[in-house]
């Protein structure tokens, strides 16, 4: 774990290095961010790294989006996740789904992805699955507008988590 003053004092490929997992398989939102050093705090730090996103424009961020892989999707079940997302759908339950839960998974997945053209995102480590089910549920219901705005806020909060575990302040 770096610490803030490491992440200051340090080039970019060390800042890219330590934070470019922040967001999923996203390394430019680090690489477009470290110029505003010197950062404060973790907050301010999260604070720009969201800005990045915000100003990167509708294309990269649907790029961002599509970056997520699918909750207990293929990736998962061959073990080829990120360490984060691992982590993550582990901690929702999602690696001890029975079968019949797999299965309404999957359904869903293709459900949405085709509605959208993007995978169904959430904080996973902030719901548990029955949660995750439902919001999925819920979700599929929604404009696409809405949708891409829902999982830009749920990628901030992912990219909030895994900012607290790379960094100690």
């Amino acid at each position: 774990m770096a610490k803030l003053a490491e992440i200051n004092a340090g080039d970019q490929a060390d800042f890219v290095r330590i934070l470019g997992g922040i967001f999923e398989q996203s390394p430019w939102v680090a690489a477009e961010t470290y110029a505003r050093r010197p950062f404060r705090a973790i907050r301010q730090l999260h604070a720009e790294l969201s800005a990045t996103v915000a100003k990167s424009g509708p294309a990269r961020q649907l790029a961002l989006i599509r970056a997520h892989p699918d909750l207990a999707g293929r990736l998962a079940q061959a073990g080829q996740l990120t360490p984060e997302s691992t982590r993550e759908q582990a901690a929702a339950g999602l690696n001890q789904l029975a079968a019949a839960e797999l299965g309404e998974f999957h359904r869903l997945n293709a459900a949405y992805r085709e509605r959208f053209g993007f995978p169904f995102v959430i904080c996973a480590r902030l719901n548990d699955r029955a949660a995750i089910f439902q919001a999925m549920q819920r979700r599929l219901l929604h404009p696409p507008a809405e949708e891409i705005a829902t999982a830009l806020a749920e990628i901030d909060k992912i990219a909030w988590l895994r900012l607290q575990d790379a960094l100690k302040d």
